[in-house]
C-alpha cells in the first residue's frame, strides 16, 4: 500500500493496546462537576443557580462572546451549586449536579432546514468545538472569511496509546462520516478527503466500504504510520502537498482540518438534535481494565478510574491526553470535557523520570522536528533568559509535539522551555 508522509518527525512505539476494545458507557457518578471552560476561547456564562432542575442536554452555560460555546448538562438531576475548581490548564467556574439517576434527556428543536446558516446555528446551538484537543468553537471554524478547496478529516490519531478516534471510525463509520459530509457542505465543499495512518486496516475497510454503500464523496489517503502525522501541518503536506507559511493558517493554502469526533458530534446535532454533552474516551496504560469509554462531561477522572479497575501501585505518571502532547495531572480530581481523548497511566517503564542533563549538541532534535526548527538553541536562549534569540530561532513556530524530548539522549525538557519562551515573547511583546 503507498502511503503518504512528510519529512522529519520520529517512530514511536504505538502502544495501541486498546485497538481492539469496543467502546462501552462510563456509568455516569453520583455527582457531575461540569467546567464552563471546555473550549479556547470566553468560558460560557452559568444560567442555572442552585436549586435548579436539569435534564441531559440542559443549556447550564451559555457562551459568552464570540469565540465562545454552549455548555450542556451532561445528567438530569438538580444544581447544587457553581464553584471554582482547577482544571489541567487553570481554574474556571464548574456547575455542580447531583445526578438523580433517571437521565431525562431534552433534545434541540429540528433544524428548520438545510441551509447553510441553519447547520450553522446548530453547531452554535449544540455547542459544537474541535474535539481533537483545541477545542475551538465549529460555527466559527466552518465559516471561514477566505474561500477553501480543500477539507480533510484528521484521522491519523498519531499519538501513542490513542485509540477512541479509531473505534468510532469502525462502529460509528456512517456517522462520522455523513458529519464530514455535512462540514464539507458549509465549506461549500462537494468532496472531502481523510487522512489516515496505515496502523489502522481495519478502520480504513469500514471508511471504503461506507463510501461506497451510501456514495460519499471522500477520498482515503493512507499515510505513513508516524509522528506527529496528525499534526495540521504535516498532514496538510502529506494529503496535498501543499505547506501552510510560518505563522499561518490552514486557511492560507485554502484547507480546514477537522477532527474525527467532531464530525461524529455534528451528526448528533443536526440528525439527531442531541447537544454535546458525552464524549469517547480512551483509558488506557498502567491500569488494571484499559477501555474505549463513552462518558458523560463532568465526569471525575477518578470515576473512570474506578470504572477501569484501578491504577495498579507501579503507576509513576498521570497523563491528561497521550504521552507527547499530554498534561501531567498531579491527581484525577478534574473533570471529563469536550477536548478529553484520553486518560493515560506510565509506569516507570513507559514514563521518562531520568533528571535532565546537559546538552552535548548532538543535534538529533533539529533531525526530528517537523518544522525544521533547531530547538536546541531555543532551550539554550531560554536558559539564558535572551526571549528574542528564542524567538529569532522559531520559538514561536513550535508545535509543541515532543519529537525533540523524545529523541533527545540528554532528557532535556526542551518543550516546557519553548512553552516558556513563549509565553515570555508574548509578555514582553517581542
Amino acid at each position: 500500500m503507498k502511503t503518504s508522509t512528510f519529512k522529519h518527525g520520529i517512530h514511536v512505539p504505538h502502544n495501541k493496546m486498546t485497538e481492539h476494545s469496543p467502546l462501552v458507557d462510563c456509568p455516569a457518578p453520583n455527582t457531575v462537576y461540569i467546567p464552563l471552560a471546555q473550549h479556547i476561547g470566553k468560558p460560557a456564562k452559568p444560567c442555572v443557580a442552585a436549586g435548579d432542575k436539569v435534564k441531559a442536554g440542559t443549556l447550564v452555560g451559555c457562551a459568552d462572546g464570540f469565540v465562545s460555546a454552549n455548555v450542556f448538562s451532561s445528567v438530569s438531576g438538580t444544581v447544587k451549586c457553581i464553584e471554582r475548581r482547577k482544571t489541567p490548564t487553570g481554574n474556571c467556574d464548574h456547575v455542580v449536579i447531583e445526578n438523580d439517576g433517571l437521565y431525562e434527556t431534552e433534545y434541540l428543536p429540528p433544524v428548520a432546514d438545510r441551509s447553510r446558516d441553519c447547520i450553522l446555528a446548530r453547531l452554535k446551538d449544540a455547542g459544537i468545538v474541535g474535539m481533537g484537543g483545541a477545542g475551538f468553537p465549529s460555527h466559527i471554524k466552518y465559516a471561514p472569511k477566505t474561500p477553501v478547496d480543500c477539507f480533510i478529516i484528521n484521522a491519523a490519531e498519531c499519538e501513542p496509546f490513542i485509540t477512541c478516534d479509531c473505534r468510532l471510525l469502525i462502529e460509528h463509520t456512517e456517522d462520522v462520516l455523513h458529519g464530514a459530509d455535512i462540514l464539507a457542505g458549509l465549506l461549500g465543499l462537494d468532496r472531502f478527503y481523510i487522512g489516515i495512518e496505515d496502523n489502522k486496516p481495519q478502520a480504513i475497510g469500514e471508511i471504503e466500504r461506507v463510501c461506497r454503500e451510501y456514495k460519499i464523496p471522500a477520498t482515503v489517503v493512507v499515510c505513513k504510520s508516524k509522528y506527529p502525522q496528525g499534526a495540521e501541518k504535516q498532514l496538510i503536506y502529506s494529503v496535498t502537498k501543499r505547506k501552510v507559511p510560518t505563522g499561518g493558517l490552514p486557511a492560507d493554502v485554502g484547507v480546514v482540518v477537522g477532527n474525527v469526533h467532531t464530525a461524529y458530534s455534528v451528526y448528533e446535532a443536526v440528525e439527531k438534535n442531541i447537544p454535546l454533552f458525552r464524549r469517547a474516551m480512551t483509558v488506557t496504560g498502567d491500569i488494571s481494565e484499559p477501555k474505549n469509554i463513552w462518558v458523560r462531561t463532568g465526569t471525575l477522572y477518578s470515576d473512570c478510574v474506578a470504572f477501569c479497575g484501578g491504577i495498579p501501585s507501579d503507576s509513576v505518571k498521570t497523563v491528561s491526553g497521550g504521552p507527547m502532547m499530554g498534561f501531567a495531572l498531579d491527581d484525577t480530581t478534574y473533570s471529563v470535557t469536550k477536548t478529553s481523548g484520553a486518560l493515560l497511566f506510565l509506569n516507570g517503564t513507559d514514563a521518562n523520570t531520568q533528571k535532565p542533563q546537559p546538552c552535548i549538541n548532538c543535534g538529533k532534535c533539529a533531525g526530528a522536528c517537523p518544522m525544521k526548527l533547531m530547538p536546541m538553541y531555543i532551550d539554550a536562549y531560554t536558559l539564558r533568559g535572551d526571549y528574542g534569540a528564542a524567538k529569532r530561532y522559531g520559538a514561536m513556530n513550535c508545535i509543541e509535539c515532543g519529537c525533540c524530548a523524545f529523541t533527545c539522549p540528554a532528557k532535556r525538557p526542551i518543550v516546557q522551555s519553548v512553552k516558556l519562551a513563549k509565553r515570555k515573547i508574548k509578555e514582553m511583546g517581542l
